[in-house]
C-alpha cells in the first residue's frame, strides 16, 4: 500500500495558507500546518484530519526542533509572510524592512534548510516557495516588502540549479492582487480604511482559494514536470501598476 504524502504549509493559520492547507487535504495529502497562533491552526487541523505545529519560521531552534518531529515529509509550501507599511524608501522604518526579511526571506531558508532531508528522502520532494508580483517587479510604496521577495525569488531561483539532478523540484508561485484575510490590513497597521482601499472598484480580486488552486495544480503534476514560476492574477490587473476598477 502506498504510503500518504506529506505537505507541510507554513502560515497555515489563514488567508492563502488556509485555503492551501485545505485544499491540499482534498487532493489526499496530510497535511501539517505550522503557524504561531496554536488555537487557528487547530482548529483549522481538526477540521481537515491534518497535524498542527505552532511554529515561528524565523526561529531557527523552533524549526530544527519541529524538523526533528514532523517526520516524513513529500511536499513544503513557504507560505509564511507578509507586508509592512506602504511607506517610500526615504521614510521606510529599517525595523519594518528587518521583520520583512526575517518572515519572507530567512523564514523560507529556516525551514527549507531543516527539510531538505526529509524532502530528499521520499525520492520525489517538491519545495514551493510563495513569493509574490513585487518580487518580479518594484512598485512606489513597496520597497521593503518589494525587496524581500525578490530575495524570497532568488532563493527558489538558486535553489532550483544546486539541486538540478536531485529527485526535488522548486516551484514559486507569484500572485497578484489577492483579497486574502489579513494581508492589506497588517500592511497598514489595522486600518480598516486604506485596505479596503486597495481593492476599491476591482471586481473580482483573487482569493485565497485561487491561489490554493494553483498550489495545488502545480505540486500534484507529473514528478518530472516542473513549475518553475507562475504568475498568477485577476484578470482585472494586467500589471503591478495597472489595475481597472470600476
Amino acid at each position: 500500500m502506498t504510503e500518504q504524502k506529506v505537505a507541510v504549509v507554513t502560515g497555515a493559520s489563514s488567508g492563502i495558507g488556509a485555503a492551501t492547507a485545505r485544499r491540499l487535504a482534498a487532493e489526499g495529502f496530510d497535511v501539517v500546518l505550522t503557524a504561531r497562533r496554536t488555537e487557528r491552526i487547530e482548529a483549522l487541523a481538526k477540521e481537515i484530519g491534518g497535524r498542527a505545529f505552532t511554529l515561528d519560521v524565523t526561529d531557527r531552534a523552533a524549526v530544527d526542533a519541529f524538523a526533528a518531529q514532523v517526520g516524513r515529509v513529500d511536499v513544503l509550501v513557504n507560505n509564511a509572510g507578509g507586508a509592512i507599511g506602504a511607506e517610500t524608501v526615504e521614510q521606510g522604518d529599517p525595523a519594518d524592512w528587518l521583520a520583512m526579511y526575517e518572515v519572507n526571506v530567512l523564514g523560507v531558508l529556516h525551514v527549507t534548510q531543516a527539510l531538505l532531508p526529509a524532502l530528499r528522502a521520499t525520492g520525489d520532494g517538491t519545495v514551493l516557495v510563495m513569493s509574490s508580483t513585487a518580487a518580479l517587479v518594484a512598485y512606489e510604496g513597496g520597497g521593503g516588502y518589494v525587496a524581500a521577495k525578490h530575495a524570497a525569488h532568488t532563493i527558489a531561483a538558486t535553489l532550483r540549479l544546486e539541486l538540478c539532478g536531485e529527485p526535488i523540484r522548486v516551484i514559486e508561485i507569484a500572485p497578484g492582487m489577492v483579497k486574502s484575510e489579513g494581508f492589506a490590513v497588517t500592511r497598514f497597521r489595522g486600518d480598516e480604511e486604506k485596505a479596503a482601499a486597495v481593492y476599491a472598484g476591482v471586481a473580482e480580486p483573487l482569493t485565497s482559494e485561487d491561489v490554493a488552486d494553483t498550489v495545488a495544480w502545480a505540486v500534484t503534476r507529473p514528478p518530472h514536470v516542473n513549475i518553475d514560476l507562475l504568475v498568477v492574477r485577476p484578470r482585472a490587473q494586467a500589471a503591478n501598476h495597472k489595475v481597472h476598477r470600476a
